[in-house]
């Protein structure tokens, strides 16, 4: 690679992740127009670029492309986020081959850091071409590779390898010539810079800087003195200049929020209860994911704003625990218990959920009068139990017996694909002829 002394970033990002995830195990769907739908099969989340092609906007509500579906034959299924996040998981664990360093960005995106791996590939747009066979060969899902001196020069080399063909998915700003980049730098919209959103966009446009080139051209200084201290990061990122290290541990969450809006509406107290009980142990596990306890569970429901011929109704409120913990038994009573507190009979409830509040480290747990701390370590044992026997058989095989077994208040997924890669019970079947 170049100057050892540079920083060297990749941005690796997965080309419509859900749809390419979709047509991974399904290779019939390859070429036809797809997309897949948020919660509830309300609007797409998702566009194959045959539905882009047809002018199909992000967040379209499915109900109203239903007739340019058929006329298209576009093909609509419900969000697979299990699938989705175990091919996520798995890609991850790919490029982790590449380099020890890896910032997982989002679920279809992550940096890496390339410093001293100059020795292992010709140029870094080897690599890149290298990390695109593997994660195909390995998952079958295509993916782009963007490269530059720092995360947001990587984040733009990632839209220039989508956007134009002759790059072949992957470019490299390190190697690349300063006759090519300016060429291109004058061809992308400010707006596509990674932390430029509409707002500042606008304002920027309104002072005459129109593209990148003309942001990484601008004096870092007077961005500051009009928009802060973050866009003169961001034109010095454009210059060349590092200033956004690797996050490669993502930061304990202040708060969790477990929530969803129900498939149909929900008029029991006990239908209530079990979707509180369940969104209690998704926190949960979210909870002792990042080694986390709880101190107060805030528990809510609303009804459906947008019907205006129902009476409405919406509260909410807070139980503080005794002491912090991270036991889906605890924290699922203490929303129980703030449900009976705010529930109201005859209304049509449409979504529920609650929040876990006051975090800390589950080694920073302060003792108090009267501690029980036999009954603490059998509940940490019980939780690792439950956690082990879910991450192996899958998500709910063992539950709290207050989430129900019915659940008739679930969202609506009626077009979802089989979870390929984690349910026994789902596993595609293979016939030889």
């Amino acid at each position: 690679m170049s100057d050892p002394t540079k920083q060297i970033f990749a941005l690796v990002d997965v080309n419509n992740m859900y749809v390419s995830c979709e047509r991974a195990f399904n290779p019939r769907l390859r070429d036809r127009p797809v997309v897949v739908l948020s919660n509830n099969d309300g609007c797409a989340v998702a566009r194959s670029n045959e539905v882009k092609a047809l002018g199909v906007p992000m967040g379209a509500p499915w109900f109203q492309m239903r007739d340019l579906a058929r006329q298209h034959g576009i093909v609509g299924l419900s969000s697979n986020y299990t699938l989705y996040a175990d091919m996520s998981n798995r890609i991850m664990t790919i490029l982790r081959t590449y380099s020890p360093n890896v910032e997982v960005y989002s679920i279809d995106e992550s940096f890496l850091s390339l410093n001293g791996l100059g020795g292992l590939w010709a140029s870094p747009t080897v690599m890149g071409q290298d990390i695109r066979a593997k994660v195909a060969q390995w998952t079958s899902l295509p993916v782009c590779v963007g490269i530059g001196q720092s995360k947001t020069l990587a984040k733009l080399a990632n839209h220039v390898a989508k956007k134009f063909p002759l790059f072949d998915s992957v470019a490299d700003f390190t190697t690349m010539s300063e006759a090519r980049t300016t060429w291109l730098l004058q061809r992308i919209d400010v707006g596509e810079v990674w932390g430029v959103g509409r707002r500042i966009s606008a304002k920027l446009r309104a002072m005459g800087i129109n593209t990148v080139l003309d942001l990484k051209d601008a004096p870092p200084s007077s961005m500051r003195a009009h928009f802060g201290v973050v866009l003169e990061r961001t034109c010095n990122e454009l210059r060349g200049i590092s200033c956004l290290e690797l996050e490669e541990v993502a930061p304990p969450r202040k708060e969790i929020v477990s929530s969803r809006s129900f498939g149909s509406m929900v008029m029991t107290a006990a239908e209530l209860g079990e979707s509180i009980s369940t969104y209690a142990a998704r926190a949960g596990e979210k909870l002792r994911g990042q080694r986390s306890l709880c101190g107060a569970v805030h528990v809510f429901v609303q009804t459906n704003r947008f019907r205006n011929q129902d009476e409405q109704y919406s509260n909410g409120i807070t139980i503080p625990l005794v002491e912090p913990s991270a036991d889906n038994r605890v924290l699922a009573g203490a929303a129980l218990h703030g449900l009976v507190m705010i529930y109201r009979e005859g209304f049509k409830y449409k979504k529920a959920g609650i929040m876990l509040m006051n975090l800390q480290p589950d080694t920073q747990r302060q003792a108090v009068l009267f501690d029980a701390v036999p009954d603490r370590a059998r509940s940490v044992r019980a939780m690792a139990a439950l956690d082990a026997i879910n991450d192996r058989y899958g998500r709910d095989t063992v539950h709290l017996g207050s989430a129900g077994v019915a659940r008739r208040w679930a969202m609506l997924s009626e077009n979802r694909t089989p979870r390929y890669t984690t349910s026994w019970t789902e596993l595609p079947k293979v016939f030889a002829k």
